[in-house]
């Protein structure tokens, strides 16, 4: 990989007005505060990945799809994957630092249906997101109480204490950029520190430790298929489910200095780093089983909660456990952030209903406070079957996975679609552009297909994998929207009169 010499200035105020003015001639008045550095940009990204969310809800699930080989070799081999995904990504985000970040590249490189399409897959993805990542923390948080306190976790107390965490991160969202990025900084370190102290911990403390045979190469298959070339795909989406998310450094880059540049190694070092810390994390919980069988049927309900209970005794998984917890609240909070982002951005454009509320922007904190509200209010609504049946909540959250993962191979294909007339950013792959590129788009055209799977046999109403239907819903409701809309959805092919000047500073309220 090669980055040629930035074309903007990389210090100081200048570095912003000369981003600022990049924005403008990408069709839009700043209007967000330009406050985030590039380690916040990386940090956002690394705290929506968020290994310690990521993989340890997530673990039960590769215990039985494939079991720990399966985990550890699928962690290794898709990591790698993502880095090529992230890689092409990044080169695309150097040319087009905005807000609206993948539909915004693809109405550029291929026009506005495409852009339209990619714009609805890509925040249905983000806010099936926040659903995911804030219900998991709340399903940490009753297997803490539970094992602190005694309480028994409900439906009803998980989705009460659900609420009260999108309520939180509306909240923090609502202090401005500068807070946020604050707070992915502390994540960073919160993250790296706690895998450590987890890893170390299931290390030293416990007499007994898996050997590296069975971590390495031990085959658990529970899913009720026959191939185990079938069931090692489907472990795979362990990995894949966590490796999502990246694509925050693009969508606060018209609030980091020298975006051009540090929105595209955000999204790359975000990758990284996850990849080395998730693989030493699902190591050290493997290693530390102590009872396969029994972590699996945990009356705690989260497999890894019974590793460290069986590895540590009940305090040091408690406690173990608020760090896990801290960890998911960061995770949450950072994918506020990038949602809000989204639905300012696309609203700006006039493809959301009501496009004129959610693209206000606060005077004094210069932050788009009505798209914050919505997209956590979204992320209630999204997880309200979760109430009455835990497959259907299952169904909804799928839209994350299923919308934002495609979404990101399209500004790539169109991107090596467009070949000469793409014009990099500063920071440009070279060329290893296309080779990498194609290596992206197969790689996720391959685990849409996997998405789409049934995980497990014999397929009923309870274990059908629901993502593709999530698919075709987001898609008929984009399409429908697409003939109410047509007329008011564009992104500027330049930005300067006096109208549109008028009209971006209405907006700042």
């Amino acid at each position: 990989m090669s980055a040629s010499p930035p074309t903007w200035s990389t210090t100081g105020s200048a570095s912003r007005k000369d981003e600022e003015q990049r924005l403008r001639e990408l069709g839009y008045q700043p209007v967000l505060a330009r406050r985030m550095g590039g380690f916040g940009n990386f940090a956002i990204s690394f705290s929506v990945i968020s290994i310690l969310s990521g993989c340890m809800t997530l673990y039960g699930f590769g215990m039985g799809t494939g079991g720990p080989a399966v985990m550890l070799w699928g962690w290794a081999g898709v990591g790698l994957m993502v880095l090529f995904v992230g890689m092409a990504l990044a080169e695309v985000t150097s040319a087009y630092p905005t807000s609206g970040a993948l539909y915004y590249m693809a109405d550029r490189l291929g026009g506005r249906s495409w852009g339209w399409y990619t714009g609805w897959l890509n925040l249905l993805g983000l806010l099936g997101a926040i659903a995911g990542i804030d219900y998991g923390a709340a399903l940490f948080t009753g297997a803490f109480l539970n094992l602190q306190f005694g309480l028994v976790p409900t439906p009803g107390s998980t989705f009460l204490v659900f609420l009260c965490i999108l309520l939180l991160h509306a909240t923090l969202n609502l202090f401005g950029v500068r807070l946020v990025s604050v707070l992915n900084s502390i994540s960073v370190w919160w993250h790296l520190a706690g895998v450590a102290i987890i890893v170390g911990a299931l290390a030293i403390i416990p007499d007994r430790h898996q050997s590296p045979s069975f971590v390495f190469t031990e085959f658990v298959n529970d899913t009720g298929w026959q191939n185990p070339l079938y069931v090692a795909a489907i472990g795979l989406l362990l990995a894949q489910y966590t490796f999502s998310g990246y694509d925050a450094s693009a969508h606060l880059s018209e609030e980091t200095s020298n975006a051009s540049v540090s929105a595209a190694r955000g999204i790359v070092r975000a990758i990284w780093v996850s990849w080395i810390a998730g693989f030493a994390l699902l190591a050290g919980l493997t290693f530390a089983i102590q009872d396969y069988e029994g972590a699996r049927d945990s009356a705690t309900g989260v497999p890894p909660a019974q590793i460290l209970i069986d590895a540590l005794g009940a305090d040091g998984a408690t406690a173990l456990l608020l760090v896990v917890i801290v960890a998911q609240l960061f995770c949450g909070n950072a994918e506020v952030a990038a949602a809000s982002r989204m639905v300012f951005a696309f609203s700006r454009d006039n493809a959301l209903p009501g496009s004129a509320l959610w693209r206000r922007v606060s005077s004094r904190t210069r932050t788009p406070v009505p798209a914050v509200w919505l997209s956590v209010a979204v992320a209630a609504v999204l997880a309200l079957p979760s109430l009455y049946s835990a497959t259907a909540y299952g169904a909804v959250t799928a839209i994350n996975v299923i919308g934002i993962t495609p979404a990101y191979a399209i500004p790539i294909y169109l991107k090596l679609r467009a070949g000469s007339r793409f014009e990099p950013g500063p920071w440009t792959l070279g060329r290893w552009s296309k080779p990498i590129g194609w290596i992206a788009v197969v790689w996720v055209a391959v685990v849409t297909v996997l998405f789409c799977l049934p995980q497990s046999h014999p397929v009923t109403a309870d274990s059908m994998n629901y993502a593709v239907i999530a698919l075709a819903v987001v898609l008929v409701l984009a399409t429908v929207w697409w003939f109410v809309a047509r007329r008011s959805y564009s992104t500027p092919q330049a930005y300067g009169t006096a109208r549109e000047r008028s009209e971006i500073s209405d907006s700042i309220v």
